[in-house]
């Protein structure tokens, strides 16, 4: 374990994301973001994983949730999609300009994430287990 890790934070500063680590649309996400965050700003844990279920039980979240992703921003966690949208900040660009579809209510995006979330199984697959990172992408994951 690197001991400059904050379990909140990352290290230096970096922000975590959680995501369900058997679901096919959640790994080719973070193929997507690990594409565009070329300041390697975010690291990855899986939501099944001892670190993703510590983090989860750190910031009061239910250990079971799976039905999300979660990021870890400056001590702060969000889930669903002001997580995703807190996210799109840090890539490159174009990508930072759908930060701007918060001004949706959160109601209503949240109801479109439920609704992805709850079929994305169905509609993408999931694996038996986690992806293995690669060597050149192995330092990004917790």
């Amino acid at each position: 374990m690197n001991n400059n890790l904050n379990p909140v934070q990352g290290p230096s500063g970096q922000s975590i994301v959680l995501m369900d680590g058997v679901c096919n649309l959640c790994q080719g996400l973070t193929q997507f973001i690990i594409r565009r965050d070329t300041s390697g700003y975010f690291k990855f844990a899986s939501l099944q994983s001892d670190m993703g279920q510590s983090l989860l039980k750190q910031g009061g979240l239910q250990a079971d949730v799976l039905d999300t992703f979660v990021l870890i921003e400056d001590g702060q966690y969000y889930t669903r999609s002001t997580a995703a949208l807190r996210m799109v900040k840090h890539l490159n660009k174009p990508w930072p300009i759908l930060y701007g579809l918060v001004i949706i209510p959160r109601f209503l995006r949240n109801g479109i994430y439920r609704w992805v979330s709850r079929n994305r199984y169905r509609w993408f697959g999931k694996e038996d287990k986690c992806m293995l990172p690669t060597p050149e992408i192995r330092d990004r994951f917790l």
